[in-house]
């Protein structure tokens, strides 16, 4: 790494003897569609990003919370909803060939001699930065844990929360603990696929959209997944055990245990980098959504300013300008001429993957 860190913010430096760390030139912290649309407002202006978030896919606040409902406020979008607007952002990005790391938060963020930022996540990934994008929501969406004694040694073995992919549990006993969309749509997935499948909820009622309910009654019927109502009182590793309504203890073998009980959010690190906060909330200019930081932007829900209004739609203008305040920190001394899509031989490249 060149130089020396100059001002610390955070605690803990990055991971000593780890990989080298991933160059570029703007970070993204947040998936979310301000997040994805700051990475594509800054392709537009060939500035190259990388995208981190806490949770397993791309989508934040918006798949997680609103994923089947209805949205319709997104210009020239007479309706869609959370999953359908994330997906439309993924291939707008597309031609950009975003780099993600999801699953992970970073946790320190560091100013090097030479201006730039040094980051590192709680899985170990290092960056160096010319500029930081905070696109965080109202922090890092992080899953609902269970509190059960001696558990946490099992996570990643045996305990996993809101997994991105399901392959790593074929042929396995499987518990999934929820009764949400996301514990429904993860029982299902792996009907057919795992060994044995079981959803654990605390009742027999589920805040899930009607369809997929149906369609777990239906595989229940059929055999093909088993429900246990009840609440986990301890786990092993190989056993669950479950205290039910009834006043009586279940205990399920297993290979593999699946908590999906929700998400809450978490400003987490950021809290300690040194930005002046605002009631959770990071304020920034106008002009360019800049922190008191040298190249930090702060985007979307996590920012605060006179006027601001949580929407989306204001979210995408932030992203705007952000990205164009970026390049004094990416090409100093340049000056970026604007350019249109429409008419603009070299965007119109670009959007083409050229």
């Amino acid at each position: 790494m060149e130089g020396q860190d100059r001002q610390a913010v955070g605690a803990g430096a990055l991971t000593p003897g780890a990989d080298a760390p991933i160059q570029t030139d703007a970070l993204i912290i947040g998936a979310g569609p301000v997040g994805l649309f700051q990475a594509f407002q800054l392709g537009l202006l060939e500035i190259s990003s990388h995208i981190v978030d806490a949770l397993p896919h791309a989508g934040g606040q918006c798949v997680e919370l609103y994923g089947d409902k209805p949205i319709y406020d997104i210009p020239g979008v007479p309706a869609t909803t959370g999953r359908g607007l994330v997906a439309s952002l993924l291939q707008q990005l597309a031609p950009f060939k975003p780099h993600f790391h999801l699953g992970q938060q970073i946790a320190t963020l560091v100013q090097r001699d030479d201006g730039r930022w040094a980051l590192g996540t709680t899985r170990g990934a290092q960056f160096i930065a010319r500029t930081v994008f905070i696109a965080a929501g109202v922090g890092a969406f992080v899953p609902r844990r269970l509190t059960l004694d001696g558990i946490d040694a099992l996570e990643g073995d045996r305990l996993f929360y809101h997994p991105g992919a399901l392959d790593r549990f074929h042929g396995q006993a499987v518990v999934v603990n929820g009764g949400d969309d996301a514990a429904l749509d993860t029982a299902l997935a792996l009907t057919g696929h795992a060994a044995e499948v079981t959803l654990l909820h605390r009742r027999d009622v589920f805040q899930a959209d009607e369809a997929k309910v149906e369609a777990l009654r239906t595989q229940v019927a059929a055999g093909t997944l088993q429900l246990r109502i009840g609440q986990p009182t301890a786990f092993d590793g190989s056993q669950l055990t479950v205290s039910t309504p009834e006043g009586t203890t279940l205990t399920l073998a297993l290979d593999a245990l699946v908590v999906c009980n929700g998400i809450s959010p978490r400003l987490g690190p950021i809290a300690d980098w040194g930005l002046a906060l605002e009631r959770k909330q990071i304020p920034v200019d106008t002009g360019k959504f800049e922190t008191q930081l040298p190249g930090v932007f702060a985007v979307g829900d996590i920012n605060t300013y006179p006027g601001k209004r949580k929407l989306i739609l204001c979210g995408f203008h932030e992203a705007t300008l952000a990205a164009w305040g970026a390049t004094a920190y990416v090409f100093p001394g340049k000056a970026v001429p604007l350019q249109y899509t429409t008419t603009s031989p070299r965007l119109q490249a670009l959007l083409k993957g050229g």
